[in-house]
């Protein structure tokens, strides 16, 4: 195993890993802004306000794109597995 193949493996792990966190992080931060410009609107100065609303629209994305990451990452994993004599070698 020489450095440009562990290399290019990390670069696919980070790869998968940001492509999987991304549709998760946007929902949080688009609900994240919403809240506070309601709150900015409305006055109101809870902290603890925001985290309802980001826990409910990060499960639902959670079920909505679950298939999705799940076969991402199944092929990821699959991909590196079958890669493992190659990459020995």
């Amino acid at each position: 195993m020489n450095q440009e193949s562990v290399m290019t493996l990390a670069h696919q792990a980070m790869y998968v890993g940001l492509l999987l966190a991304a549709p998760l992080l946007l929902v949080a931060l688009v609900v994240g802004l919403v809240v506070s410009l309601f709150q900015a609107a409305t006055q109101i100065n809870e902290s603890t306000l925001s985290f309802i609303p980001k826990l409910l629209a990060i499960a639902i994305t959670m079920v909505i794109a679950g298939p999705w990451m799940l076969t991402t990452i199944l092929d990821y994993l699959r991909q590196t597995l079958t890669n493992i004599p190659t990459l020995v070698n």
